[in-house]
């Protein structure tokens, strides 16, 4: 397969994914799946914006850049006009390491609120209950939040879709850092149609 065919194809599969980890950043501004009475009652790590802004809107653009490589993957007559889309390659190199940035940023984010855990009321108070993700193993912990209703499960499920999704966004870009090298380095493609060879490769 060509680089610039591997590139589109990673991009298709990031676009959904940063669809997917907008909406969840999104359904965590509402804990336990109701309005917050008060922004306050809503755990911090929702406001760094992981979701929508390391996994969502930095991710778009590594995404649209990946798809328009396909345009690049043919290298001309006898590899004498490859130097634009070796250039293109390279560029994608650097739209990943923002993705790579990107989704590093909401995986950071993602497993340090999954270890502090949601922000809850307890007699009265709000306030995190538990520690080093403690209520991880030891479900009956989950009783410790009054309110909301069914926080703990809907703060974990939330933040570990976007610990994984951001995890697998992390990993395409980082591919797409070694094919983009070996197209600058190789070209988006061997092709010959031109010069009487057999096509793309």
């Amino acid at each position: 397969m060509c680089t610039g065919g591997c590139a589109k194809c990673l991009g298709g599969t990031l676009i959904p994914l940063a669809v997917l980890c907008t909406l969840a950043n999104i359904l965590l501004f509402f804990p336990g799946g109701k309005v917050a009475d008060d922004k306050t009652h809503i755990t911090d790590e929702v406001w760094y914006f992981g979701g929508i802004l390391g996994s969502g809107v930095l991710m778009i653009f590594p995404a649209l850049v990946f798809l328009g490589l396909q345009n690049n993957d043919c290298c001309g007559c006898c590899g004498n006009q490859s130097c634009g889309k070796r250039f293109a390659m390279f560029s994608s190199i650097i739209f990943a390491a923002v993705g790579v940035v990107g989704a590093g940023y909401c995986f950071i984010l993602s497993a340090v609120a999954i270890n502090k855990g949601p922000k809850c009321q307890i007699l009265g108070n709000w306030t995190y209950p538990f520690k080093d993700g403690n209520y991880l193993s030891d479900h009956t912990l989950w009783d410790l939040c009054m309110s909301p209703e069914n926080l703990v499960p809907w703060h974990l499920t939330l933040f570990s879709l976007l610990l994984i999704m951001s995890g697998i966004q992390g990993v395409l870009c980082g591919i797409q850092m070694v094919n983009g090298l070996f197209g600058t380095l190789c070209g988006d493609c061997k092709c010959c149609g031109c010069c009487g060879g057999d096509g793309a490769v």
